[in-house]
């Protein structure tokens, strides 16, 4: 298992981690199976945002004595009501369904304190301004979360809440096909049988969502990486292919700023095929010419996607990651100290290119490479 630093909380999580939710529909037996089997596996990171009472104690119970192991994503403003989820804002209902968590998961602390589903910048602007936020920046202060994280499927409220300063992660739904759409706050959007004929790319909003992120040392962590499954039918996904639970992954941690996919499991082989991809080989990872040939293709926009499908390089350029670096100084219109530093640590550079060209043959979207090599010499100095 490979991981990564989730932003700037220094906290290091495994690529693959494991989303909870299906873990309702199951016992406490078969939940302990599936999360000694994350554990093995070497997944270090998990997202429970259920109220249920039951599949908190399962889940908590299965972690018990190795509490050290797990990064937990605690979600504050998920409650339970007459038996069902309510999502709430209200201080009486989030304290102790907040303080129920802690007792169910066996612990006095959470890795990350999630601010529960917030999906319009007006909802966020309340509880920026609310009694809300100050609520979790006390937890914080009294070490109870150790960061402030935030769970949201809308680009827009994504945005204001990696500008906010208070911040510290997002949690944010990343697959090829959410990544076309606009900004909503509508998520049966997402879910529609058809998404229509409008697709010309990935949405902007987006695309600068993950730049800004990782400009500012917001890590992502990501969930709805399969699209709840319908990216794995040729007949339900918007693009008329199906693709692979490793494709998605790879897609989702290509974007910039994700640290983690939580990768929903409900079973021990959904917790393998998902950690296989720590051992994939390139070809299984390839999601770019799936999608470039695709009957649907909304991705020939001639925009860099980070697929790594230009490589290999006869310079050993990491063509992918300097095409990352660029865009990254591109939306600020500079190569800021940070940019130029990971800039110059690549073994090769921008002006190592030989503009033979090879690689734009490989690019299954139309990029020209040569010309963003030029530019990003120009950008970074060399």
């Amino acid at each position: 298992m490979r991981y990564r630093e989730l932003g700037k909380t220094r906290l290091k999580v495994s690529e693959i981690g494991l989303g909870g939710e299906w873990l309702e529909r199951h016992n406490t037996e078969e939940v302990a199976l599936v999360i000694n089997a994350a554990k093995e596996c070497g997944i270090n990171i998990l997202d429970c945002w259920m109220s249920n009472p039951k599949v908190r104690s399962d889940i908590g119970d299965a972690m018990k004595g190795s509490r050290e192991h797990w990064i937990i994503q605690a979600h504050l403003g998920s409650t339970w009501k007459d038996g069902q989820y309510v999502r709430t804002r209200e201080l009486d209902k989030v304290k102790p369904a907040f303080e129920d968590y802690l007792q169910r998961f066996h612990t006095d602390y959470i890795d990350l304190g999630m601010i529960h589903f917030v999906d319009s910048p007006e909802e966020f602007h309340q509880i920026m301004d609310g009694d809300f936020l100050k609520y979790v920046q006390s937890l914080k202060a009294s070490g109870t979360i150790r960061h402030i994280g935030m769970s949201t499927h809308n680009p827009v409220t994504a945005k204001l809440a990696a500008e906010s300063g208070i911040v510290e992660m997002i949690m944010f739904s990343i697959n090829p096909a959410f990544d076309l759409l606009p900004p909503t706050d509508e998520l049966d959007t997402y879910f529609k049988e058809d998404y229509g004929e409008g697709f010309t790319g990935i949405d902007p909003a987006r695309e600068q969502l993950y730049k800004l992120c990782e400009e500012k040392g917001i890590g992502i962590t990501v969930m709805k990486p399969y699209a709840g499954g319908r990216l794995f039918s040729a007949q339900a996904s918007p693009f008329s292919v199906a693709l692979t639970p490793i494709q998605c992954i790879h897609y989702a941690l290509t974007r910039p700023a994700v640290a983690a996919v939580m990768a929903g499991s409900e079973t021990i082989e959904q917790i393998h095929q998902a950690a296989s991809y720590e051992t994939a080989t390139e070809q299984e990872k390839d999601y770019a010419s799936v999608l470039s040939k695709a009957p649907r293709n909304a991705f020939s926009s001639g925009k860099c996607t980070y697929c790594g499908h230009c490589a290999p390089c006869p310079k050993k350029i990491d063509i992918a990651m300097v095409g990352k670096y660029y865009d990254l100084a591109e939306m600020q219109k500079q190569a800021t100290p940070s940019l130029q530093d990971h800039y110059d640590a690549l073994e090769a550079h921008a002006s190592d290119c030989i503009k033979c060209h090879a690689c734009e043959k490989r690019c299954p979207f139309g990029v020209k490479i040569v010309d963003r090599m030029e530019r990003t010499k120009q950008m970074f100095g060399h």
